[in-house]
């Protein structure tokens, strides 16, 4: 007789302190995941066998991970059951049963003293960078040697002594690389702690969408208007020299 293919696939559970409650942001976005509240404890369900590994799970304290056999929890790796399946749970998807909240931002710029209570983190994954940010002292004699079709593909703004490209496939110039996601600018291998907290910014700073939010490590950040981006060209980096003090 063939077997069920079914059989193989491993059903995970997690119980979690009430207290802690505010670490489940780190997974607020894993929307398969659904999540119940008895007493004291945050109960969990349907993670996939790679969530149920990963290092998001791993940090959080006090998480008990569990496989359901038979409506038995077993911790990982036990020959011997912890307790039972819990039952009469009301269930509701983690992404909408958790609430997340943030102050609002201060919207200088590198080394504020007010810094915004939005944290980044070094990221996982692998993101293609789509900005520059240079000094423009550095690169005042590169960029009338780069050829005209590299520079029709960008667009450039000026912030203080520095200048943001932005397009692709980027100038091979020395400056700080950036990537994008919901219309921020996040440094290249960086991103938000919390991925949820991405749209939530946007709809809570940039509503109208017409700015680019240039982030920095340590979680502040800079608006900055698309309207203030203008196409890149020689004759436009020349004029900015003139009228720069800096050059």
């Amino acid at each position: 007789m063939a077997e069920n293919p079914s059989n193989g696939i491993k059903e995970f559970w997690a119980e979690f302190p009430r207290a802690n409650e505010d670490f489940l942001g780190a997974i607020r976005d894993w929307k398969n995941v659904q999540i119940a509240v008895d007493d004291e404890t945050v109960w969990l369900k349907d993670f996939t066998e790679e969530q149920a590994v990963s290092a998001d799970i791993q940090q959080l304290p006090n998480f008990i991970l569990y496989e359901l056999r038979d409506g038995l929890l077993f911790k990982k790796e036990a020959l011997v059951p912890s307790k039972k399946m819990r039952t009469a749970l009301l269930w509701s998807p983690i992404d909408k049963a958790l609430r997340l909240t943030f102050p609002a931002s201060n919207n200088n710029y590198f080394g504020i003293s007010e810094k915004v209570e939005v944290r980044l983190k070094p990221g996982n994954e692998e993101h293609s960078a789509v900005a520059l940010l240079s000094s423009i002292t550095e690169i005042k004699d590169s960029i009338p040697a780069q050829p005209n079709f590299k520079l029709d593909k960008i667009e450039w703004a000026v912030i203080d002594d520095k200048a943001l490209f932005l397009g692709t496939p980027l100038l091979s110039l020395p400056g700080k690389t950036y990537w994008t996601r919901d219309g921020h600018l996040l440094p290249a291998g960086f991103d938000f702690e919390f991925k949820n907290l991405s749209s939530l910014l946007q709809q809570q700073y940039n509503k109208e969408s017409e700015k680019w939010l240039l982030w920095n490590e340590d979680g502040t950040y800079l608006p900055i208007k698309k309207g203030d981006f203008r196409p890149l060209s020689v004759s436009s980096f020349r004029l900015t020299e003139k009228t720069k003090e800096w050059i």
